[in-house]
């Protein structure tokens, strides 16, 4: 995202579970940082408390489908019916209409994309990419991948999932200080 400053987002995807959703709060509280969350609606629905504290605590939620669907597999009703499932969790706990969204895996089609825009959603994608999810990478590889790739602007990914959990432990504390280290400053996608 364009801007005039050293500012970059961090952004976790697939939550919220308590395992690991809630560490990561804790570290982004410990760090006075806020974050965007795109956010799974089966997720939501199965842990209403994770997802309420992100609120809560200052931080901004996207919508990331409620079953976390491949666009490019899903016909585009079928997608756009996910999608407002998801929307439908978001706002029974939230009296804040977001308006932001992130494709599962970064895959959607033309069509899935110009009716989620019609609806008023940013579509969020990404720069930095930190493969947390990917257990063949080792933990320093994760964090290099956050630190070598990131610039003024960058949108970071990390998920908030059992798979990530390793890895993401590792880099997130490690990422936070050697990016404030360089100079940046965390902010919200708005």
């Amino acid at each position: 995202m364009p801007n005039s400053d050293k500012k970059i987002y961090l952004t976790f995807d697939d939550g919220p579970i308590p395992e690991v959703t809630e560490w990561v709060l804790d570290v982004l509280k410990s760090e006075d940082i806020k974050a965007t969350f795109f956010c799974i609606g089966n997720n939501i629905q199965k842990h209403p408390e994770v997802y309420k504290k992100i609120l809560s605590e200052g931080h901004q939620i996207g919508n990331h489908t409620f079953n976390h669907l491949n666009g490019w597999k899903t016909n585009t009703k079928s997608y756009l019916g996910n999608f407002k499932l998801c929307e439908t969790e978001h706002l029974k706990l939230n009296t804040e209409h977001s308006f932001l969204f992130r494709p599962p895996y970064g895959k959607i089609k033309p069509s899935q994309s110009k009716a989620i825009r019609t609806l008023g959603y940013k579509i969020i994608m990404w720069d930095v990419l930190s493969y947390d999810f990917d257990s063949a990478i080792s933990e320093e590889k994760c964090l290099e991948n956050v630190i070598s790739n990131t610039a003024q602007g960058s949108i970071i990914v990390f998920h908030d999932s059992l798979k990530a959990e390793k890895n993401l432990k590792y880099a997130l504390p490690k990422a936070i200080q050697l990016l404030r280290n360089k100079g940046f400053v965390f902010d919200v996608i708005k």
